[in-house]
């Protein structure tokens, strides 16, 4: 495929839009001609005229394609599709046929522009990526903060990162505590307390302490340079497959040339035939046998499809991925916004010793005000919807890695995870079984209390999305044989929403590179593999399946510009719809291509027997293409 723009891209220069990229303008400047040369013979339009228009628009529509074709044959000794196609449209315009010459060209560059721009658009998912991570960083040089490029840190160095900023680059923390949300890389649904002699990792979103960080990873080496560079050799390993009209072309192509060839020299030479009879049998034969109705089927509804789906909320970046959808029997799914809703919830409320449900989330909510963590705004948001009045917390003090502590009328109230009660003296034996079984459900239980007993705990995690289960039933009636969860979250949290959701297969706490190679290793073991996510951290998995499906709304701006496909309302429900509208795509398809054969066959049959002229054949393919067309045309309907 060519691609003119790809310099562009690949300096980093944002891609023009559809009307300024040169296929695009290409292909509707032949369809305007050919509109032109025919609505302008039914005006009386002179033939000359009407045949120069034809004739521009073989040439512009052609242009990229034909070159192409060339470009293959002189390197590569290859004669695919394109050539086919040229050399079917040169032999119509030469034996005055250009009217259908222009409708193969045009039909033909059509697919090749959409293919070409999304694939220029894939391209820009890198620009995205790099831009998570800050581009400065605080640098403490010669006991002075100093602000730089973060491309200028250098192992060794020590930066400061503020509460709710970004990390720069992956280091190790030397001083202070605090908590991160690692969603971005990790794709951990909750927050996770990190200290002195803990790991950081680049992009990674700081939470409520400052910290001081020693750079272990320049920005070239680190965790998103890694992401970055696993994105690339998917997608680079990705435009190797070929479609499938293109592995076809490359063994029907050479083959037709060769026997039009033969039959043009055969008879004459070996039998003593009249050399023009033979010449013009070869000449209907090459023109019968090319692919028309063949290759215009194709685009034509996968073009019907990408539309229709539009319509219906889903973005497909090309008809490849449409085609490549239908052949897959396993679909990945990411737990963090794909299965759950991504933002934690209060799930369970149990007081203890006559405190009262309103007294404990009164007391919580005061403590939690004070706080930047995700749990803390989860517990703050579900008080606000009770209307419960929420008295002042005085000498707060945030404990990081373990809670925080406050008082709250005259009263000192403790407020974080178990732990930080069990290190203060206070026996939890009583309560062990109810946390744990809240654990096991993929909650977390935080307590509150006083430095003398428990009054209450909270229990709070991110849903599993309303929608889940119907459409993982859904999806086994459409075909999928298997529905794996890849996740970066723990493996209690995973084990809970999969069996909730009734997926099949678990892995949990894996890293950007383990789900990328978890999909490899999945494609050798059960087939075709679809990937579903919406973090960066899903951006590698995203490339490297087979097809990538993000979640739309939810999704992070890389995972929409990695995947192949986006669910646009960001509903899983339409996940099932997707897989189904596939297989009924791929079905009108193969229809198409049953009756191009068919048609060939008996064109060719007749070209060889002599019992067909060439006005025969071109009007064969006429109506062959006007039915393909209008098959596939059935996929405008949802």
């Amino acid at each position: 495929m060519a691609c003119p723009s790809c310099e562009a891209v690949a300096a980093g220069r944002p891609l023009p839009p559809p009307w300024r990229n040169p296929q695009v303008v290409a292909s509707a400047l032949s369809g305007g001609l050919l509109a032109a040369g025919f609505f302008g013979a039914m005006l009386g339009l002179a033939a000359q005229l009407e045949t120069g228009l034809y004739l521009l628009a073989v040439v512009i529509g052609g242009w990229y394609f034909i070159r192409e074709g060339l470009e293959t044959l002189l390197e590569e000794r290859q004669i695919g599709i394109e050539i086919l196609m040229a050399v079917a449209a040169l032999t119509a315009g030469l034996l005055g046929q250009w009217a259908e010459a222009a409708m193969l060209v045009f039909l033909y560059s059509i697919s090749e522009a959409a293919e070409g721009y999304t694939e220029q658009r894939t391209r820009n998912a890198i620009r995205a990526l790099m831009d998570l991570a800050p581009k400065t960083a605080l640098v403490l040089r010669d006991n002075q903060e100093k602000l730089i490029p973060a491309d200028e840190l250098q192992p060794g160095d020590i930066f400061i990162v503020r509460p709710g900023e970004a990390v720069a680059t992956d280091g190790e923390i030397i001083d202070g505590h605090s908590s991160l949300n690692q969603a971005p890389v990790t794709g951990e649904s909750l927050p996770v307390e990190k200290t002195i002699g803990d790991p950081v990792f680049a992009a990674t979103l700081n939470g409520e302490g400052a910290l001081t960080i020693r750079v272990t990873k320049t920005t070239a080496d680190n965790t998103l340079a890694r992401i970055i560079q696993l994105v690339e050799e998917a997608q680079s390993s990705k435009g190797k497959s070929q479609r499938f009209i293109e592995r076809f072309g490359r063994r029907y192509s050479p083959a037709v040339l060769a026997a039009g060839i033969l039959l043009a020299v055969v008879p004459p030479v070996f039998f003593a035939q009249e050399w023009q009879e033979w010449l013009t049998r070869a000449t209907v034969f090459i023109v019968a046998a090319a692919p028309c109705a063949l290759v215009i089927s194709i685009p034509i509804t996968l073009v019907a499809a990408i539309g229709t789906a539009g319509r219906n909320g889903i973005l497909i970046k090309g008809g490849v991925h449409l085609e490549n959808l239908a052949k897959v029997k396993v679909i990945t799914l990411d737990k963090t916004g794909t299965l759950t809703s991504g933002r934690p919830q209060v799930s369970k409320i149990i007081s203890f010793n006559d405190v009262s449900e309103k007294q404990l989330l009164s007391a919580a909510a005061a403590l939690e005000l004070r706080s930047q963590h995700p749990l803390a705004r989860a517990i703050i948001d579900y008080t606000a919807d009770k209307n419960i009045e929420v008295p002042p917390a005085e000498d707060f003090q945030s404990l990081t890695g373990a809670g925080a502590r406050g008082r709250i009328n005259n009263e000192t109230v403790y407020i974080g995870k178990p732990d930080l009660f069990s290190d203060m003296g206070i026996a939890l034996t009583s309560i062990q079984t109810q946390i744990r079984e809240l654990q096991q459900a993929g909650n977390t239980v935080i307590l509150l209390g006083t430095k003398q007993q428990v009054q209450g705990l909270i229990a709070v995690n991110d849903p599993l999305r309303s929608e889940v289960v119907d459409a993982i039933s859904e999806l086994r009636r459409t075909g999928i044989k298997k529905i794996i969860m890849l996740t970066g979250d723990n493996q209690l949290a995973a084990n809970a929403i999969a069996a909730k959701a009734g997926i099949d297969e678990v892995f949990a706490e894996l890293k950007p590179e383990d789900k990328k190679r978890k999909i490899e290793e999945l494609d050798r073991r059960y087939g075709r593999v679809a990937m579903v996510g919406d973090g960066v951290n899903d951006a590698p998995a995203l490339a490297a399946a087979h097809v990538g499906i993000a979640m739309g709304a939810a999704g992070t701006d890389v995972a929409l510009e990695t995947a192949d496909v986006a669910l646009m309302a960001d509903d899983l429900s339409r996940l099932p719809y997707l897989i189904h509208f596939s297989h009924r795509n791929w079905h009108i398809i193969r229809q198409n291509l049953i009756l191009s054969v068919l048609v060939i066959g008996s064109l060719v049959s007749g070209a060889v027997a002599g019992a067909f002229s060439l006005p025969v054949a071109v009007l064969a393919h006429e109506i062959s293409e006007f039915i393909v067309i209008a098959s596939g045309l059935r996929m405008l309907r949802s």
